[in-house]
């Protein structure tokens, strides 16, 4: 694995709700923690398992800032439907299929949305609330931010 392999790892475990991984092949062993204290978040490296060359997890020194997703004004009619997690929005379940919901739409709790890749993995995720899809907020295969709000729904619709 690679210095930037590695950082991004770290970056990803840091914005998620995942507390500790563990990686593990022939040529290395990683295992990562995150510690919630008054400093902040540190991570711990294992040594490797055998003897192999092992990058360096330094901070960089001038880490450069996730960029934030730009503030959606909502009318207080309005509910969110937001992203749990870090990874690629896809509104379709393959490039062959329909969308799993459009604007105009109306949604019942627990229907598919859409779906976000998150490290090769495809996550569906499922409306909280009932309504129609007022607004849908984010672009076919773009990444998406944690609570990133994806979806406007009226839940009076």
């Amino acid at each position: 694995m690679k210095a930037k392999e590695i950082q991004e790892l770290i970056d990803y475990i840091s914005n998620s709700g995942l507390a500790e991984v563990k990686i593990k092949t022939d040529e290395f062993e990683l295992s990562i923690k995150k510690y919630a204290d008054q400093s902040g978040t540190r991570f711990v490296e294992s040594a490797p398992a055998a003897p192999a060359p092992v990058a360096s997890i330094a901070p960089a020194a001038n880490p450069q800032p996730a960029t934030p997703a730009a503030p959606v004004v909502t009318p207080s009619n309005l509910v969110e439907i937001k992203s749990p997690m870090i990874g690629t929005f896809y509104m379709t379940p393959n490039p062959d299929s329909p969308a799993f919901v459009s604007e105009g739409d109306v949604i019942k709790a627990g229907q598919t949305v859409c779906i976000i890749e998150a490290m090769k993995l495809f996550n569906e995720i499922e409306a909280e609330i009932s309504g129609k899809i007022v607004k849908i907020l984010v672009s076919n295969s773009t990444p998406v931010e944690y609570d990133q709000p994806l979806f406007l729904v009226d839940p009076a619709g």
